[in-house]
């Protein structure tokens, strides 16, 4: 990586604490030009595909002909105000996700969610909600990281599952290992019910795609397990996805999102959107898995990446 000196975390907090972007009173009519900054620094949330996306920004951007840094600040309360107040200039985030974060920032916590499985109707309201803040959404690409469920291979053998509209179908007793939350979130343990009629009989609080979770369904103690679409240890634990053929899972699709004043030019758009055609889920999880497992670096990930795929040179 070249470039800009790495920025600190605790620089960061220093310059949040003082600047959060756009007033309460401005935001309705945040009209500032598109910036260009030749200097961008780069957010990452601090897990492997945040760091994988954030090398992958870089490396295009440095391509480009900009100068970059990358920051890991785990916390989105932290890295989005930075992102506002031009701290922070460029961040991987995932659509649906960030749309219900910023709307409960700005309508309070019980507000209504705004994500959904549409994602034109996501990407509409996340814009609507990032612009007032200065924020630019770029287009998302095919990549998307939502949560997935995974059975056995075995076990989805034994009774022909390739979709949780066939668990549903088949009328199986599930036990799912999941996180504590399952039992009332929509997406999980109710939506299963209700969207797929899957006959949970109870929720393992084992976490999300947590290693004992995995080994609770390899062993039969667990017939699910909740996890990711971009999980890269399922073949290790002998475990498949089931397709969420009638999409309860929000559109959690890989958006960059730029601070508009210091990165919302044709420029940074142009460099990053080259990854929207190539970018895929399956692409993300191959990468994550040569971290996690083969403990390669993020940034010599991307760049293989990159140079195998005709972007970089």
């Amino acid at each position: 990586m070249r470039g800009r000196t790495p920025v600190t975390v605790a620089a960061l907090l220093a310059l949040t604490a003082c600047s959060t972007g756009p007033s309460l009173e401005n935001r309705g009519a945040v009209t500032a030009p598109p910036g260009d900054s030749r200097h961008l620094t780069i957010g990452s949330a601090g897990f492997t595909e945040s760091d994988l996306l954030a090398q992958l920004y870089a490396q295009l951007l440095n391509q480009a002909g900009y100068r970059t840094s990358i920051i890991t600040v785990a916390n989105r309360e932290l890295y989005e105000p930075a992102l506002e107040s031009g701290q922070i200039d460029v961040v991987p985030e995932y659509a649906a996700t960030f749309a219900d974060w910023l709307n409960a920032k700005t309508h309070g916590a019980d507000a209504r969610p705004v994500g959904s499985p549409d994602l034109d109707a996501t990407m509409k309201a996340l814009r609507a909600l990032a612009t007032p803040r200065g924020l630019t959404v770029l287009p998302p690409g095919r990549a998307v990281d939502q949560n997935a469920f995974a059975v056995a291979g075995r076990y989805a053998r034994q009774h022909r599952l390739r979709t949780l509209s066939d668990l549903g179908a088949s009328g199986l007793r599930v036990r799912l290992a999941a996180g504590d939350e399952c039992v009332q979130r929509p997406y999980c343990a109710p939506g299963l019910k209700k969207v797929y009629g899957i006959d949970i009989t109870a929720v393992d609080p084992k976490g999300v795609g947590t290693t004992q979770a995995k080994r609770a369904v390899q062993a039969g103690r667990d017939q699910m397990v909740l996890t990711t679409t971009t999980d890269a240890t399922l073949d290790q634990f002998g475990l498949v996805l089931l397709a969420d053929d009638r999409h309860l899972q929000n559109a959690d699709y890989v958006v960059p999102v730029v601070n508009r004043s210091r990165a919302g030019s044709a420029g940074v758009a142009k460099a990053l959107g080259r990854l929207n055609d190539v970018l895929t889920t399956a692409d993300l999880a191959a990468m994550n898995q040569q971290v996690d497992s083969w403990r390669r670096l993020p940034a010599d990930v991307a760049r293989t990446y990159l140079k195998d795929k005709g972007l970089l040179k």
